[in-house]
Parts: C-alpha cells; sequence; structure tokens
C-alpha cells in the first residue's frame, strides 16, 4: 500500500472530473473546460472574475513502476501493466479533486481569498495561456541568484491594471 492520497481509490478519472466540474460549479464557477493528452491534462475554469488552469502531469504509460512488480522482479503482463497505469491515473485525478475543494472550501470559509489561494494558477492575459506560476517561478529564481526583482508580469509595468 503506498503512502499516496488515494492510492488504492476505485473512483474513476472520469467521475473525479464530473466531481470537480460540480464543485466548481457549486462554488460559483461560470466556465468549466477540459482535455487531456496522453502527458497531461488540463482544468480550466472561470471564477469570481478570474480564469484559472490546473495541469495535471500523467505518469508515463511505459514506466517501469507499471511494467514491474513492485519488487521490480518480474514483468507484468499487458492487462496489468495497464490496471496499474489506470490506477495511477486515477490518484492523480482523487489528488486535483481534493485539492480544488479544499481551496475553495478555505475562500468559502474566509481563510484566504480566490485571487490569494489559487494565483500559481491564474491565467495571465495576453500571455498565450500561461498562469502566473509558469511565469514567475522562473523570475523568483532569477531575483534570488541576482538580487534583483523582476517584471511581475510579461509586457512591462503592471500598476493600475485591471484584473481580467
Amino acid at each position: 500500500m503506498s503512502g499516496r492520497y488515494a492510492a488504492d481509490t476505485a473512483v474513476s478519472s472520469a467521475n473525479s472530473r464530473a466531481e470537480i466540474e460540480s464543485i466548481l460549479h457549486r462554488y460559483g464557477a461560470t466556465a468549466f473546460a477540459y482535455g487531456t493528452t496522453l502527458r497531461e491534462a488540463r482544468i480550466m475554469f472561470e471564477i469570481a472574475g478570474w480564469r484559472m488552469l490546473f495541469k495535471l502531469p500523467l505518469p508515463d504509460r511505459g514506466a517501469d513502476e507499471f511494467w514491474r512488480t513492485p519488487a521490480r522482479r518480474n514483468r507484468r503482463a499487458p492487462d496489468a501493466a495497464e490496471a496499474a497505469y489506470e490506477q495511477a491515473v486515477r490518484q492523480r485525478w482523487r489528488a486535483l479533486t481534493l485539492v480544488i475543494k479544499a481551496k475553495l472550501e478555505a475562500v468559502e470559509t474566509g481563510i484566504t481569498t480566490i485571487e490569494n489561494e489559487f494565483l500559481a494558477h491564474i491565467i495571465v492575459p495576453g500571455s498565450g495561456g500561461m498562469t502566473v506560476g509558469e511565469y514567475t517561478v522562473p523570475k523568483l529564481a532569477e531575483a534570488y541568484s541576482n538580487g534583483r526583482l523582476p517584471e511581475l508580469l510579461p509586457g512591462g509595468s503592471d500598476a493600475g491594471q485591471a484584473r481580467p
């Protein structure tokens, strides 16, 4: 048994995605979309005038963790490897469900605000879909290495800019 949250869940990825959509609407989201590739799933939504994007990394279907037994001594049959892969995908979807629900409940309770709780996931207008986190984290690393404060957002000074 793994120490990961929902490691043994039987809840399908589709049911978790539907639950996320339901949670978002319950907390006031006005738009919702999702998409998947072999490498990631994306959940996009709008709430309180902010556009958000969560990227859920999906495991590599060909990874040894799926094709080898836990002791890595024996190779699994293809159906067993697929079952192990699907379990890992379900676990990730349950974790994303938990994160989104916890953030929204923290906002609802008054512990934090939408913009503070979801800051890293807010889509920067005019950035081609880049989130604040995707833009800011490399800039923060640069600021820590050279001691200079970077631009807050792409395109220059953002003082006085209205939110989306």
